[in-house]
């Protein structure tokens, strides 16, 4: 049986039918889109979640001379009747502006240029158009033009649409994807202003009283509609995250993943996908990430024994989550409170405001709790009477995003204070648990804590291992390790000191309840001892070897050492 492929980073609707990657069918867009029939629709979704590929199955389904082959055997092509009259009978203009990365307007303004010429040099057919008259064809040339006025370029779609249809005879599809990234560009770099006037004016020509036009899709992330850049649009419909309309058109349903593990034979890792990368509500429907299930499947094609990853964190920034963390200090004391409730598993409530813009995104928590919803850190599970949306971290994925901005921060902040940690140190060098419990407790204070809720032990013990790695990190000359293999287990932590003959090993567990703290500790030690986790250091020369069993409780610990 010939092994199922995976579009990893493909994100062209034709190469995937083409080449007989595996497809999960989301046609049904087209019929919803046709139905509906708004003149303009701008869909918002998180990144990562199929906005793309979505779009190329538009383009590829409506689009005057397209291959019928790619839609044989999905849902849209048991709708004869929609696909005679719809498919492949009409002209497409499609750009995607994720491209845009400048930092200067100049720049921003050139690379805009260039996509418009690459989509014109699609159809220069036009230059030979018999329907096209002299003076069309030299406006058409316009748009091929590198250095073309920024008259041209905000008129550049409009125009476009009309020659086509004099061409084709046919009213034009619109499609722009990631329409809002050049903004969150021009936003960090400085020029936002000139990005906002000109992208109104690009959009407006385009989308605003053009006889040409048939209908557009939009697709971003954010919704931003106090920029006025859809200013005066009729017929113009958001769907947002929030609505329940298209809840199952972006992101994998879990019916859909499923089907997926099942035809590559991965169904085992269902429970384990789910817990990583499911969680998230559009609407009333819970999907996972596409990325993050593609990327997780096509891993354990080659390995099957691979730990599942946070793919999602790689496909852009983070500055999002850092801004929020940042804000969380001494004066925002409740935020503080709640990133913990939110890192534990908890709700938090509040209002979100779908048209903040990108000037405000971290102007406010009140917008960062906005923005952190938007782009998918937070997720929703319903809402309150007074309009409030029950908000939550989605998956496991997520929390591990999250708990290592945190634990970078607290790293940092550690560097700023070498005499607080250089004493931790020595302490814990010579054996002296009441100071090593007194000095953790008190870095303990100084970060943020998983309380007693339904997260897995391992989440919990997992990141006050963290807190203690931020803290050794500090320490030149010794040589930390992590869940390194000793004995016939993992340690959590090993230590081997330079020029030394001491060692140590340290067990973490996480209580439950504050009176379990030192029977936690005890079990710790026994589990250093029963699995023989102090071999490595043995085998290395080591004769004394300081093992430590430590529990941790909310801000609360207990240290025993064996020597």
């Amino acid at each position: 049986m010939e092994q199922l492929r995976l579009p990893v980073g493909i994100e062209d609707f034709a190469e995937i039918r083409r080449h007989g990657y595996y497809y999960v069918d989301k046609t049904q867009l087209i019929e919803q889109v046709l139905n509906r029939r708004n003149k303009v629709s701008l869909f918002t979704r998180p990144r990562r979640f199929g906005k793309t590929l979505n779009m190329s199955m538009l383009q590829h389904f409506f689009e005057i001379g397209t291959d019928p082959k790619f839609f044989q055997g999905l849902s849209i092509s048991k709708n004869n009747e929609l696909c005679e009259k719809h498919m492949g009978k009409y002209p497409v203009v499609s750009i995607s502006l994720k491209s845009i990365h400048a930092d200067s307007y100049a720049k921003a303004k050139a690379q805009l240029i260039k996509l418009v010429n690459r989509e014109a040099r699609r159809v220069q057919f036009l230059l030979d158009s018999d329907r096209l008259t002299a003076v069309d064809k030299a406006l058409f040339s316009e748009l091929l033009d590198r250095e073309m006025e920024e008259d041209t370029l905000v008129s550049s779609l409009q125009e476009l649409t009309e020659l086509l249809e004099i061409h084709f005879g046919q009213q034009v599809i619109v499609l722009i994807d990631e329409y809002d990234v050049p903004l969150a560009k021009a936003n960090q770099n400085g020029y936002y202003d000139e990005m906002a006037l000109l992208l109104r004016n690009f959009f407006e020509n385009v989308l605003k009283t053009n006889d040409s036009l048939e209908f557009a899709v939009l697709t971003g992330c954010l919704r931003i509609a106090k920029e006025s850049i859809f200013t005066g649009l009729n017929n113009f419909k958001v769907y947002s995250i929030t609505d329940t309309d298209y809840d199952e058109t972006f992101g994998f349903v879990d019916d859909e993943v499923k089907k997926m593990l099942k035809s590559l034979n991965q169904q085992d890792h269902y429970e384990e996908v789910k817990e990583w990368y499911d969680g998230y509500r559009f609407g009333n429907t819970d999907v996972y990430c596409p990325w993050d299930v593609v990327n997780y499947c096509a891993d354990h094609l080659t390995t099957p024994n691979a730990t599942p990853k946070n793919y999602w964190l790689n496909t852009s920034g983070n500055e999002v989550i850092n801004h929020f963390i940042d804000s969380v200090g001494e004066p925002q004391k409740l935020a503080k409170t709640e990133l913990e409730r939110l890192v534990s598993g908890n709700v938090v409530r509040k209002r979100i405001n779908e048209t903040i813009t990108y000037k405000e995104l971290y102007s406010t928590i009140d917008n960062l709790w906005s923005t952190l919803f938007m782009t998918g850190y937070l997720t929703q599970r319903g809402s309150e009477d007074d309009g409030r949306y029950r908000l939550v971290i989605p998956n496991r994925e997520i929390r591990n995003i999250v708990t290592d901005n945190i634990l970078s921060l607290f790293q940092d902040e550690v560097k700023k204070d070498g005499q607080m940690a250089n004493a931790f140190c020595q302490a814990l060098m010579e054996g002296k648990e009441k100071e090593v419990e007194r000095l953790l407790t008190a870095y303990m204070g100084k970060t943020i804590s998983i309380r007693d809720t339904f997260v897995r032990k391992s989440i919990k013990e997992n990141f006050y291992h963290g807190i203690l790695l931020g803290i050794l990190s500090f320490k030149t000359g010794w040589e930390v390790s992590s869940n390194r293999e000793s004995g016939s287990g993992f340690s959590d932590i090993l230590i081997e000191i330079d020029d030394s003959d001491i060692g140590i090993v340290i067990e973490v567990k996480y209580s439950d309840d504050e009176d379990q703290l030192e029977k936690d500790c005890k079990e710790a030690l026994k589990q250093i001892k029963d699995r023989d986790y102090t071999q490595k250091l043995r085998d290395a020369g080591f004769h004394k070897i300081l093992k430590y069993g430590i529990a941790c409780q909310i801000k609360t610990c207990k240290v025993l050492v064996e020597i």
